[in-house]
């Protein structure tokens, strides 16, 4: 029998391995194309997406985390990206609202793709994991959102090891903008 840490890490590979190296291209692309970038998601997800502001200013782009004092305002040729794994989240739903009134592209992450707000996105991402929106008579070691968090974790550094490359940065360039005031 295969033991619990064994089935633990491999709901969080299964997770991973869902995102096709393509779909982390096209978020790349995304990331690249735009003048300006604001991230958001709530609770655990939403410390994951910081992990993700915090290594694309690294990388050396022009990036924010929504709700932050200096998260300036969005507009055309800006791009918010979203995470939501079970789907249907208040806030979210209202950030879809404001990219579409202003014109701002959105990236959406999710576990969910055929819940609302999926739809509205200009791109959306699969990323096959349970969350809360499908806990409840499963067998997975992790409870309800983990192996998205997880798994969007590692997802983060993916990309930006693909943002770094895609701009020609060594990881010496990446350290020089980490802060030196820890």
């Amino acid at each position: 029998m295969t033991s619990e840490p064994d089935r633990a890490l491999q709901e969080i590979g299964d997770a991973v391995s869902s995102v096709p190296d393509t779909a982390i291209g096209e978020i790349v692309d995304e990331l690249l194309a735009a003048r300006r970038i604001a991230c958001y998601a709530g609770g655990r997800e939403g410390l994951v997406m910081r992990g993700l502001v915090m290594r694309l200013f690294h990388a050396g782009l022009d990036v924010h985390y929504v709700g932050e004092m200096t998260c300036p305002a969005l507009g055309a040729g800006d791009l918010l990206v979203l995470s939501c794994g079970p789907g249907r989240i208040s806030m979210v739903e209202a950030l879809v609202g404001v990219a579409k009134r202003d014109g701002i592209r959105l990236l959406y992450l999710t576990a969910q793709p055929g819940n609302p707000p999926a739809a509205e996105a200009d791109r959306t991402i699969h990323i096959t994991a349970q969350t809360m929106a499908d806990d409840r008579q499963s067998a997975a070691v992790l409870p309800m959102g983990s192996a998205y968090e997880i798994a969007l974790f590692v997802l983060v550094d993916l990309i930006t090891n693909r943002v770094r490359l895609r701009r020609t940065e060594s990881v010496a360039e990446l350290r020089s903008r980490h802060t030196n005031l820890e």
